[in-house]
């Protein structure tokens, strides 16, 4: 599926144009305390299956992860749960902080 990921880049964009959407980072809550994305919503990959309904009616959804396998697989499932409009941000966090918030720490 080649519309499945999108670009750091195109991320920020969506953010400094104020599109409504869901960040969504499905690594393990000790990956979120050391380095985070302001708004994004926090589901590990394991508990998708159970907070399906809290992502199911979000409209557009942005899934990250560490450099984005976890991201694209998770992509993958909730696009077969039938949530169309999900991308997996490519490289996840780790190029968002290479290439757009320096600030966010690398791990």
């Amino acid at each position: 599926m080649v519309d499945l990921q999108i670009e750091p880049q195109e991320v920020k964009q969506k953010i400094e144009r104020g599109d409504t959407f869901v960040l969504l980072d499905v690594r393990e809550p000790w990956e979120h305390a050391l380095s985070r994305i302001e708004g994004a919503v926090l589901i590990p990959m394991q508990e998708l299956p159970a907070q399906l309904g809290a992502i199911e009616d979000a409209g557009e959804v942005v899934v990250f992860c560490h450099s984005g396998i976890r991201s694209m697989n998770a992509a993958a499932w909730l696009r077969d749960q039938g949530i169309e409009s999900v991308r997996s941000m490519n490289g996840g966090i780790d190029r968002w902080s290479l290439e757009i918030d320096p600030a966010v720490p690398r791990y």
